[in-house]
């Protein structure tokens, strides 16, 4: 492997420019695949690792969404809500980029190598620290004022109070960028440090285009032709696709979705169990579902 890492010196030409403005850019890059294009607007997407359902979903979705309007993904490969975002971005057959607090010839974590290995051909794994460097704990963050530094903006999807994820967004301040926040339910311990993000000035995306618009990133949505997963569209039944349109990425108690559809029981647990073995929807805890999709993570 050592053979394909790439290393961009500080002072040599094709070291991201953007860097370069951080009083403490990293004297060097090591990379398997490629750097971020600078000609195109990147957003930093971080927050829990030990995320819920939830914001794992809101993480695919938003970078997927994201991804199809031209932007860049970046983030950390922690398992959670980076590896989530990763995976969005990929889905929508875009480029992603993982800043490492290890050398890059280490996976890290072992449950985001299928990401790690596809991302060296679309996008790239990067760090500052020379290959065979272990993930040091003190390494995670020295790490993130990369990844907002290489970012235009960033969105904390989910953070605790005192979360790694907060550490990026207190870079990007001092580097300038806009910081976004999932609003989050008071009193879920996952939302405090995004609804404190808000209340210190951070801007709510409360959807995607919020943060398109804020940015101003108009590009126009584009149409993929790559398809990651290499199935078949499923065709679903009439009353299968009633179940799956009422289904979101909130989790929904059986008894709530028998009152939308108005299906018998049997009938909507039997669709309920289809969907779930399709991976076209998930059972987060007892009785309770939300809307998903083939995953790469």
């Amino acid at each position: 492997m050592s053979e394909n890492i790439k290393i961009y010196k500080k002072t040599e030409e094709g070291y991201p420019k953007n860097l370069l403005q951080l009083p403490d850019a990293p004297s060097r890059l090591y990379v398997l695949g490629e750097l971020p294009d600078p000609m195109r607007p990147a957003i930093a997407i971080v927050g829990a690792r030990n995320c819920s359902s939830y914001g794992k979903n809101m993480a695919y979705e938003y970078a997927r969404i994201l991804t199809q309007r031209g932007i860049q993904v970046i983030s950390g490969l922690a398992r959670g809500v980076d590896a989530a975002a990763h995976a969005g971005a990929l889905a929508a057959g875009g480029k992603t980029y993982g800043v490492m607090g290890c050398g890059v010839d280490f996976c890290y974590p072992t449950s985001s190598r299928k990401l790690y290995h596809v991302m060296q051909q679309q996008g790239g794994i990067l760090s500052e620290f020379a290959p065979g460097t272990p993930p040091l704990s003190y390494h995670f963050p020295l790490r993130n004022r990369i990844i907002s530094g290489l970012s235009g903006a960033i969105l904390v999807v989910e953070a605790k109070e005192k979360s790694g994820s907060l550490i990026t967004a207190d870079a990007a301040l001092e580097q300038g960028r806009t910081v976004f926040a999932l609003p989050g339910r008071v009193g879920d311990l996952l939302s405090e440090g995004c609804n404190r993000l808000i209340y210190q000035g951070a801007i709510p995306a409360w959807k995607p285009e919020i943060i398109l618009e804020e940015m101003e990133w108009t590009g126009k949505k584009e149409i993929i032709q790559e398809d990651f997963t290499q199935e078949k569209k499923i065709v679903l039944a009439r009353e299968d696709d009633l179940v799956y349109s009422c289904l979101d990425l909130n989790p929904k108690a059986v008894s709530q979705l028998q009152d939308e559809t108005g299906l018998p029981s049997g009938s909507l647990l039997k669709s309920l169990y289809y969907l779930t073995a399709k991976d076209l929807a998930r059972e987060v805890w007892q009785n309770y579902y939300i809307r998903t999709e083939k995953r790469w993570a």
